[in-house]
């Protein structure tokens, strides 16, 4: 066949190509289960999860959507073993294929234990769980709250052991779900209105169940209301073994709610014994201390205090007196100490006092005067005499001397330079001439070489 007949080969673009393969592994593969661990995890600020699937020879980009984020128990982190099951794809833009995942359980532990344990260490490490806050119960509560289901067992179990034990109580029931995903709002709210409202003492719980039906005491928003509370707290969720993190925040933890409602109240009849017990070991206790201070008084009244107390008068008369001689001489005696001891510092200030030391340095000061007048003049008069020579010869080679004698002395203005010489000086110049007293000012009309006699 000629070439020009040959069919054309059918060229895909991009695209095409992409969408196709894209079709393909959405309807041949569709929905899948995988394991693997989980590699570079991260969020996106819209909330979506992307990270990497990987076993030891193989990996798998993977995408989890904000809506179905919110929906997993625990936490998903770098280097955990996940299953997940979610639409096998290809990512368009960049070609490469995915998995979209729906839902993600931890491989090994369950979600909801590993979720439970991870928020235990979490607030733990916050101190939500510290022994350091909890409250003690009050001994008879008034008014009761109570936060659970209104139609389940556990409000009629607390109503049925309070009727019996003491039924004065007052029951304050905040009716929530138990439950369900609305079930952890109203129970946290349940607990803040009824601390605000100032209940005595407060019962949380609900009775036995899965793990999932007791999740929403293991939900922080509930831990955190139950922390917060002013109001003692007893966590009754589920049998006695299950345990809730609500047990670990509580004031006090019972297996059951009818347990819960035996530890808030206590029986009548136990009450009553008890305070009929305290009454006779109080009147036991009375009689004694009476009997005693009537034993004591009886020794009193017998006392010699009692039978001869003029005795003990005249005694601490008679003692006065001698204490009151014994004083009057040691304030004598301490008063000739002093009046000895005031006249020495009498005789000490006369000779220290500053009139007298102020005599005694003027005294010394006028000597010292006298001397200083006598050196003085003697000094000045050496001085003097040994001056008058050295006046004479500088009043010998004084230029002032040799100007009076008729000589002059000649400076050229305006820079007052020494004139030495008729040729320095040309016609019209002026010239400052210095006298034997006074000086002129002058101009030169003439310039004379030499000036003989």
């Amino acid at each position: 066949m000629p070439a020009m007949h040959r069919e054309q080969p059918q060229i895909w673009t991009i695209s095409q190509l992409t969408r196709r393969v894209k079709g393909l592994l959405e309807s041949e593969i569709s929905y899948v289960w995988v394991s693997g661990e989980i590699s570079n995890w991260r969020v996106s600020p819209a909330g979506h999860a992307y990270f990497t699937l990987k076993d030891k020879d193989s990996q798998l980009d993977a995408v989890m959507f904000r809506g179905k984020l919110m929906r997993v128990k625990f936490g998903p982190e770098s280097g955990l073993e996940v299953i997940v099951q979610g639409l096998v794809t290809v990512y368009e833009k960049r070609g490469n294929y995915q998995i979209v995942c729906d839902e993600m359980q931890p491989k090994g532990m369950g979600a909801l234990q590993l979720a439970f344990e991870k928020l235990r260490k979490r607030l733990e490490a916050e101190g939500l769980f510290d022994d350091a806050h909890k409250k003690p119960l009050p001994m008879l509560p008034r008014r009761i709250g109570v936060v659970t289901s209104p139609t389940g067992a556990a409000i009629r179990d607390i109503l049925n052991v309070i009727r019996r034990r003491f039924a004065d109580a007052h029951v304050v029931l905040y009716p929530a779900r138990v439950q369900g995903e609305e079930a952890a709002p109203e129970i946290a709210e349940g607990i803040r209105i009824l601390d605000a409202w100032g209940v005595d003492v407060m019962i949380v719980g609900r009775g036995g169940g899965s793990m999932e039906d007791l999740w929403p005491f293991n939900e922080e928003e509930v831990v955190r209301a139950v922390y917060e509370a002013q109001t003692p707290i007893i966590s009754a969720v589920g049998h006695e073994i299950d345990f809730a993190l609500t047990d670990f925040a509580a004031d006090m933890r019972a297996p059951t709610p009818s347990a819960a409602a035996e530890l808030v109240v206590q029986e009548r009849a136990a009450l009553v014994e008890r305070i009929r017990l305290l009454s006779r070991r109080l009147a036991k206790s009375a009689g004694e201390i009476v009997r005693q201070r009537r034993h004591r008084l009886a020794l009193a009244q017998s006392s010699y205090v009692f039978q001869r107390p003029e005795d003990l008068v005249r005694e601490r008369r008679q003692r006065v007196d001698e204490l009151r001689l014994r004083l009057e001489a040691a304030v004598a005696e301490q008063a000739r100490t002093s009046r000895h001891r005031l006249e020495r510092a009498n005789r000490a200030v006369m000779l220290l006092s500053p009139a007298h030391q102020l005599r005694r340095a003027e005294e010394r000061l006028g000597a010292m005067r006298a001397r200083l007048g006598q050196t003085g003049a003697g000094l000045v008069e050496g001085f003097r005499a040994r001056l008058r020579p050295l006046l004479a010869q500088l009043d010998a080679l004084s230029p002032v001397a040799i100007l009076s004698r008729g000589y002059a002395i000649a400076r050229k203005l305006p820079e007052r330079a020494l004139v030495r010489e008729a040729a320095e000086l040309s016609a019209g110049d002026r010239i400052l001439v210095t006298l034997g007293k006074g000086g002129v000012t002058a101009a030169v009309e003439t310039i004379e070489e030499s000036a003989d006699g």
